[in-house]
């Protein structure tokens, strides 16, 4: 404490970690904003940054808004910091529930451990650094650490304004019910009644690339898709490319992101085999694209773009696929390497098509395609 009772301010290491774990929470759907970020940063002001059981309850209590935020900040807590989030037990009696010690998170009790508060912002710089690594690039216990942070994303869907209204404060006049109140007036106008159009999600479309130059990515990916699924079951189909076309919607509506991807296997007979594109995007348009699966919708396609089929009969379907989406964005993994050009066949027979062409190496490249597909 202060000599004017006031606690001290969190160190510049504290500050950045809080932040950081707010953005994670935002990722994951918890709201976080910046008055309740400043609510947490009071709190740790007054606590021991190295009881990790502190540190969890302050967040909890100050950055969650509602019961439905509680699920998705213990998992975002896991995550960030590497550790299972303490959690209550239950006890008998009217005696106050007590907390689990998280083992990972225990950075050391101060005083005679030697116990340094910089550990913390240290482990979450980790997590950090692990959003902007090459998916292809990360060791077995890092791949781990990456399926956790890929659950917490909730992309979300783009919208689209239907043709049905609603009463709204601005937007044009509603003439019928305008003449109404009126009427209920005495006939006088006295105040204008306004309605806008609805929004409606707009339908999402992924076709995810599984031949075997995409095997480093292919998991990532078909977990990005899991989370989109996630989100919007009833706007969101994907499908897989490769030698054939396989639709797993399906498979990826199961709620366990392991069960999905392990059910979405069992159902993709040219897993790490070849890739025509142009052949596999023909049968998707002619089978689904004009029953209006990618009719007006955001077509994501996952692809490093190595064409073994004719490049003229993918710019042709490229083409087509155009005409028929709202928006068509291309995910290619090497982009985000230094240095990349898409000198390849197909890309360059794609490219004239693509609306949105974009990286997918890194947990932090879905977090911007997440934004791409939003806006688009």
């Amino acid at each position: 404490m202060r000599e004017d009772g006031t606690a001290p301010a969190p160190t510049r290491d504290v500050v950045t970690t809080v932040l950081g774990f707010a953005r994670t929470l935002r990722h994951a759907g918890v709201t976080a904003s910046p008055d309740r970020v400043e609510a947490m940063l009071d709190a740790v002001g007054h606590l021991d940054v190295l009881d990790a059981t502190a540190v969890y309850w302050a967040g909890r209590l100050t950055l969650c808004g509602s019961p439905d935020d509680l699920d998705r900040y213990d998992a975002a807590f896991s995550a960030y910091f590497g550790g299972e989030a303490p959690r209550p037990r239950k006890s008998a009696g009217a005696e106050q529930p007590r907390v689990v010690q998280s083992a990972p998170m225990d950075v050391g009790q101060g005083g005679e451990d030697g116990g340094d508060p910089t550990d913390l912002a240290t482990r979450a710089s980790g997590q950090e650094v692990l959003r902007h690594r090459d998916v292809a690039d990360l060791t077995v216990p890092e791949r781990e650490q990456l399926r956790r942070l890929f659950a917490l994303l909730v992309p979300a869907a783009p919208m689209r304004a239907s043709r049905r209204r609603s009463p709204s404060a601005h937007g044009s006049v509603h003439r019928a019910r305008t003449v109404r109140r009126a009427l209920r007036d005495g006939g006088e106008i006295t105040r204008l009644a306004h309605h806008r159009a609805r929004p409606r999600p707009r339908r999402v479309v992924l076709l995810v690339d599984v031949s075997g130059s995409m095997s480093p990515y292919a998991d990532a990916l078909l977990r990005f898709a899991h989370a989109a699924v996630r989100a919007r079951p009833a706007s969101t189909e994907v499908f897989t490319i490769g030698t054939r076309l396989t639709r797993v919607t399906r498979e990826l509506r199961l709620r366990d992101p392991d069960k999905a991807l392990a059910a979405s296997g069992s159902a993709i007979p040219d897993w790490s085999g070849g890739t025509r594109i142009g052949e596999v995007l023909k049968a998707f348009l002619d089978r689904w694209g004009q029953r209006g699966t990618a009719r007006g919708a955001v077509v994501v396609v996952c692809s490093d773009g190595w064409e073994r089929g004719g490049a003229d009969l993918l710019a042709e379907q490229m083409a087509r696929l155009q005409r028929l989406a709202h928006a068509v964005v291309w995910v290619n993994p090497h982009k985000g390497r230094h240095g990349y050009e898409p000198l390849t066949a197909g890309m360059v027979a794609a490219l004239p098509s693509v609306d949105h062409f974009v990286a997918g190496h890194s947990l932090a490249a879905f977090e911007e395609l997440v934004g791409v597909m939003t806006r688009a």
